[in-house]
């Protein structure tokens, strides 16, 4: 639990997970958790990086610069 406390965001990714569990009637396995919640973190990073990377969303582009047209 260590890793999860020293990063914030993992950490109240964690508790949302668990009350997530508890609105549900299930007990959460501390592994199942911890995994759970790496992969959450990870899926939002890789999305964020996608994101960032789309010419789209390049907010330095020069006016001059012709992007491609999304149809």
């Amino acid at each position: 639990m260590c890793m999860l406390c020293d990063d914030e965001k993992a950490y109240q990714a964690y508790m949302n997970y668990l009350d997530k569990m508890e609105r549900q009637g299930k007990a959460a396995d501390p592994n199942v958790a911890v995994n759970a919640v790496l992969d959450e973190i990870e899926a939002a990073a890789n999305a964020a990086a996608k994101k960032k990377d789309d010419p789209a969303n390049d907010k330095t582009l020069s006016p001059f610069f012709c992007s491609p047209i999304n149809k």
